[in-house]
């Protein structure tokens, strides 16, 4: 008789309720950072100020967001991850409220590098949590969650904010405030502070190796690359969508279009009031979130079949049409919006995950963390330079009548990273991944 074995499958630990408290944080606060972030285009041109102004504060923004998670994982290693939550929130609640206040340019811009550096401070933490408190048998599934957790608020807090705007800009600040001061009661009743390994790296230390990383001139370089090529292009969509969407497409012909697909109470969600005319907000589409929630998991299957590499370079191509759709919106009809939309998504799930676990996995085992902190570098190059290049870019198209020339441009500036990467991979060779 033949003998039959059973593959015994490890059961799954269940989350604790850190783990949840954590998500729901998370949701808390992607709502209020891009119920704020997203629309602030609008905000600022409905002041008066110029795309070069608007541009200036959105490098200081998110030079802040993604400068600052380089070193903040050390105080939350020194002083625990609920502490340096709390700092976080008592950093992010006034700089919000601040908000209401003035309308300065000067003013603007120091209220939201102090927002920025409250979310630069609170952005690595959530993410930490789920590392510690997940094990080989529920990673996956909890960095999912935790994934669909920052879709989830990055979708809802532009179409809230995008609501409550037509009432006030204030009323909406008051929103993203009112989430910062859930997030601190929710983080005092229910976070626990969750049992961890500490890194026990100083400061000054943490600095050292990272200067140590970037000695590899193959690894400074690639880094450089993808802040200049992705990152860059990456953070203009989300700087100028939704204010090209508000001021550049015909948003009452995008109402009636969306109404006669999803009917009238779907797109009057979406749309408000313009001198008795239905018009679309332009911050409630204008992102990736939502195409996100839906499509990741079926883009993830697809991508990990392939090498990172090609992976990655495949997400710029589709990427980069995508643009090409966005600006095609503004000439023929403005739901062209969608597929350029859902193909730059697809090309941020293809490309932007890969590449991130592609860093992790050239790295030496020991080193994998530092390595992911140079990932943030490469962010705080391409997010700090997209205010200054193609914001201040938007505004001289829109002074040419063109507006649409931004996408192309940004398009293109894909296409020659991918050319540009190609070409280094090829005469310097790919980074040898780690087998475990």
């Amino acid at each position: 008789m033949e003998e039959q074995t059973q593959v015994i499958k490890e059961p799954r630990t269940p989350f604790p309720g850190v783990f949840w408290a954590a998500n729901t944080i998370e949701v808390l606060e992607r709502f209020a950072y891009y119920g704020i972030f997203i629309p602030f285009g609008i905000y600022m041109q409905q002041l008066g100020y110029s795309a070069g102004e608007l541009g200036i504060v959105q490098s200081i923004f998110l030079a802040f967001s993604y400068g600052i998670p380089i070193i903040s994982g050390t105080f939350a290693d020194k002083y625990g991850f609920k502490k340096v939550l709390i700092v976080s929130y008592l950093a992010y609640l006034p700089s919000i409220l601040l908000l209401l206040l003035t309308k300065s340019f000067s003013g603007i811009a120091l209220t939201m590098l102090s927002i920025g550096l409250a979310a630069g401070i609170f952005k690595p933490l959530i993410a930490g949590t789920v590392r510690a408190v997940t094990d080989k048998t529920n990673k996956t599934l909890g960095f999912g969650i935790f994934y669909q957790m920052v879709n989830l608020g990055a979708s809802f807090g532009p179409i809230v904010m995008g609501k409550l705007r037509v009432i006030s800009w204030d009323v909406a600040f008051m929103a993203g405030a009112i989430a910062i001061g859930v997030m601190l009661l929710f983080t005092i009743f229910f976070y626990k502070e969750p049992k961890r390994e500490i890194e026990g790296v100083t400061l000054g230390q943490k600095f050292k190796d990272i200067f140590i990383a970037f000695s590899d001139w193959k690894f400074a370089v690639f880094i450089v690359l993808l802040g200049l090529f992705f990152w860059l292009p990456f953070w203009a969509f989300f700087n100028l969508c939704a204010l090209y969407v508000d001021s550049n497409l015909d948003t009452a012909r995008l109402y009636l279009e969306i109404k006669s697909v999803f009917g009238t109470g779907f797109a009057n969600f979406l749309a408000h009031d313009v001198e008795g005319e239905k018009r679309i907000l332009g911050e409630t589409i204008a992102h990736s979130g939502y195409i996100i929630m839906i499509f990741q998991f079926f883009v993830s299957q697809i991508v990990e079949k392939f090498k990172a590499i090609p992976a990655f370079l495949s997400g710029l191509l589709v990427a980069a049409v995508g643009f090409g759709f966005l600006g095609y919106a503004r000439l023929a009809s403005p739901s062209f919006l969608f597929l350029g939309l859902f193909l730059f998504a697809v090309g941020e799930m293809a490309s932007s995950p890969r590449i991130q676990e592609y860093i992790t996995w050239i790295a030496p085992k020991e080193k994998a963390g530092l390595y992911m902190g140079c990932n943030f570098i490469a962010l705080l190059i391409g997010s700090a330079l997209s205010g200054v290049t193609f914001t201040s870019l938007y505004g001289v198209y829109n002074r040419m009548g063109h507006p649409e020339y931004l996408w192309w441009t940004a398009g293109a500036h894909l296409l020659l990273g991918m050319l540009l990467i190609s070409l280094f991979v090829k005469k310097a060779g790919e980074f040898k991944e780690r087998s475990e």
